[in-house]
């Protein structure tokens, strides 16, 4: 491990940790990125609300274009920032999701020589309010009023996955259902209706559903139905009249989004619950036939999984790019408190983004 570079990726990562960016609140951010982006050799494409775009200021004819690809926007801050540093892990908010990947992807761009001599050109997609509903996303406004990323060869979105490959991801449906009753005297139930009841009855065969796996080029998604809230009645001794559910779907790639509505009213069955559709995030699909897909796990003999969970990869699948999982943080720290990322995570994440831009291979005993 190389001590400047751990320096580097560790001071910048801290830097950026400690400018707070919670969804919506990006600017100062933002601003940062544009002040640490080496003028000299990319150029600001697009730099509209909550987005910056970089491309190289002189695109080669010949050169696949690769997109790295990260969110600057983390979850409220608790108490975790500032950050610190500590034993060679960085700690505080975003720090694993996703401001440590945020700091290779600038040290990505300092490279002059290796990307003078990589065959692939190279872009950079900041973004922000990943964190939100997909209704409010800024990178499909993006991707939709710049269609030429359309020809980028690869998309790299550096969400966390400890440094493993992780392709596709989970669809993600969020439902709300009501169920209506009519109020009464819990001393004479019999004169209203307990809409309660009625939704117990309605959500039981969630309860006991069995994860269904999905087989997809050899990687098995798994697919779930969770109710994740339920709030209703109000007095102690009142039946009540309403009670509301919120149900969360993660689906496979193998299915669209109408086709995840569909089933979860086939398992509801013949319901008087009303359904209504608070967002449905499609699926990203497996880039199994993508040559850059091999040579970026040959690049750090890097382990292949599938995203069992939605992801940006599939904002860039619904532009027509290939893109995939592959970041520094460790997911099981994501969104925590004690939020982190180590910096040989770092450094591990960059030696193989240096190993992929160059064509050679590395292995985890080199990095």
């Amino acid at each position: 491990m190389s001590d400047d570079l751990a320096a580097r990726l560790a001071a910048c990562t801290l830097a950026l940790v400690d400018i707070a960016s919670e969804s919506g609140d990006e600017a100062s951010i933002l601003a940062e990125i544009r002040r640490l982006m080496p003028p000299d050799r990319f150029s600001v494409v697009d730099d509209a609300e909550g987005v910056l775009l970089y491309l190289p200021s002189r695109r080669r004819p010949d050169a696949p274009l690769l997109l790295l690809a990260g969110h600057v926007d983390t979850v409220p801050a608790a108490g975790n920032v500032p950050g610190r540093l500590e034993r060679d892990v960085v700690l505080g908010r975003g720090a694993c999701d996703m401001k440590g990947a945020l700091a290779v992807m600038l040290e990505v761009a300092s490279w002059g020589d290796v990307l003078d001599a990589s065959d692939l050109d190279v872009g950079l997609v900041c973004f922000g309010r990943e964190e939100l509903p997909i209704t409010e996303s800024v990178l499909q406004p993006l991707l939709a009023r710049r269609p030429e990323l359309g020809d980028a060869a690869l998309a790299i979105v550096m969400e966390p996955t400890a440094n493993a490959l992780e392709v596709g991801c989970m669809g993600n449906l969020n439902v709300t259902v009501r169920s209506t009753g009519r109020a009464a005297h819990t001393a004479r139930p019999w004169l209203g209706e307990n809409a309660v009841h009625t939704a117990i009855r309605a959500l039981a065969p969630l309860v006991d559903l069995p994860t269904r796996d999905v087989e997809v080029d050899g990687l098995v998604f798994r697919e779930v139905v969770s109710v994740t809230r339920i709030e209703g009645g109000g007095a102690r001794n009142v039946i009540p009249d309403r009670v509301e559910a919120h149900l969360n779907v993660r689906y496979a790639p193998t299915h669209t989004p109408p086709e995840a509505e569909a089933r979860l009213r086939e398992l509801l069955g013949a319901t008087t619950l009303e359904l209504e559709i608070v967002g449905n995030a499609p699926p990203g699909p497996v880039p199994a036939g993508n040559p850059l897909l091999g040579r970026l796990r040959d690049a750090g003999d890097l382990a292949l999984g599938p995203k069992q969970a939605w992801t940006p990869v599939a904002e860039f699948a619904t532009a027509g790019i290939d893109a995939v999982n592959f970041g520094p943080g460790d997911p099981k720290y994501a969104h925590r408190d004690d939020e982190r990322v180590e910096v040989a995570a770092l450094v591990r994440t960059t030696d193989i983004l240096r190993a992929f831009l160059t064509g050679s291979g590395t292995s985890a005993e080199d990095a």
